[in-house]
């Protein structure tokens, strides 16, 4: 099954059943070591680079970035 398929069929599940899941995946990430970590964010920080090259996401200035968390958290 494609991931889109498997993600498609797993936001049919209700809430407390994708939280449980969630749950399981994020402490499975746990359990990577460093450098499978490490390629992991690598191969993730590609991706991104590639959709902003291909146009899919548009990129913000740090800057404003920075500005809106600073709102965010009141200060």
């Amino acid at each position: 099954m494609a991931y889109e398929e498997l993600e498609v069929e797993l936001r049919k599940f209700g809430p407390r059943e994708r939280a449980r899941l969630a749950t399981a995946l994020l402490s499975s990430l746990e359990e990577l070591s460093d450098e499978e970590n490490a390629r992991l964010w690598a191969e993730e920080a590609e991706r991104r680079h590639d959709d902003l090259l291909a146009n899919k996401t548009l990129g913000r200035a740090a800057t404003d970035v920075f500005r809106e968390i600073r709102e965010r958290l009141g200060g």
